[in-house]
Order: structure tokens, then sequence, then C-alpha cells
């Protein structure tokens, strides 16, 4: 019975298409309601779009994630007090600090007789002042402040000796080259 009701809708399937509600029956229906039912189509009951909440949200997001950073670009990092950890390696910190600028300020001096060898040099020097502060960013959240903070004395400590060996090194070319000219003003 089933499949003769499918081969009849089948057959007279324009017969059921023919007929269509005319184009204006929307309007009469809305006619036909309450008052109130239109004053609140009216005055619109409003509906957003998927997209359009979609872009809100992902804005309050982005806003949200940007404040976020500042937040915590804004949170002021408190240096860590070494006199409190070891008051000797604190002074060393400081004595070692002020001394490898000064040996760098001298090095810059010299260096500019031989450019290239400076950048060599402070090449070096680059790579173990990266090593510092790897170390005194790793200061605050070791749990041996002590070891760190004497592992950053060292640095300083070889920062200073290499220093002093290229400041020596500098000086021995520049009075090789002295000697050099004053040998050949002799000839």
């Amino acid at each position: 019975m089933r499949k003769r009701l499918e081969e009849f809708m089948k057959i007279n399937r324009e017969e059921f298409d023919d007929l269509e509600p005319s184009a204006d029956l929307w309007s009469r229906i809305e006619k036909q309601l309450p008052p109130q039912h239109t004053e609140l189509k009216k005055k619109g009951a409003k509906t957003f779009s998927l997209g359009f909440v979609l872009r809100v949200a992902a804005s309050v997001i982005v806003v949200m994630g940007i404040g976020f950073a500042f937040y915590l670009h804004g949170q002021e990092k408190k240096p860590i007090d070494l006199a409190s950890i070891n008051p000797l390696y604190a002074q060393q910190q400081i004595q070692y600090t002020s001394l490898i600028e000064t040996k760098r300020s001298e090095l810059k001096l010299m260096s500019k007789a031989d450019p290239q060898l400076y950048k060599e040099f402070s090449g070096e020097i680059a790579k173990m002042d990266s090593t510092y502060k790897k170390l005194n960013g790793e200061l605050a959240t070791s749990p041996n402040q002590e070891r760190v903070l004497r592992a950053m004395i060292r640095n300083l400590q070889i920062q200073t000796q290499v220093l002093n060996q290229q400041l020596t090194v500098i000086e021995q070319l520049n009075q090789t080259k002295k000697q050099q000219s004053n040998e050949i003003k002799n000839i």
C-alpha cells in the first residue's frame, strides 16, 4: 500500500505543486494578527547574526589579551638584593662590573687602530655577557641562589681576565707596529 501511495504521488506530482500560496498571503496574515504583535515587530526585536557575534567576541578576546600583555609587561621585576644572599659576593659583583666597564672602554679606545680585531674581541665578550644575563635571570627562580650568584661572579672574573688578555694583545700589536715603523725609518 505504501508503494502505491508513493507511485500515486510521483505520477501526480505536478498537480500537488500546482497550488502555491499567493504572494500577499503573509501580509493578509499580519493584518489579522492583534495590533500588539505588529508593534513588537515594528519596534524591532533586534537579532544579531552569528558572524557579528563572533566578530564581537574575537574583538573582546583580542582587547583582553593586549590588556593582559600590558599588565604583565608593566609588572616591575623587583631586583634581587644580592647583599641579602651573600654580602661578599654582592661587593665582588659591583667591583667586577665596574672593572669590566673600564676595561671595555679601554678596549674601545685601543681598537681604533684595528677594528676587525675589536669586532672579534667584542663578540667573545658579548657571548660571556649573554651568559651572565641568563644567570641573572635564573637568580630569582633558583632554589640555590648563592650558587647562581657564585657562577655570576665567576663569569665576571673570566670576562675581566679575557678583557685583560685582549688589552695585552692589542698593546703588543701596537708595540710591534711601532717597532716595525721605527725599523723602516732607520733603514
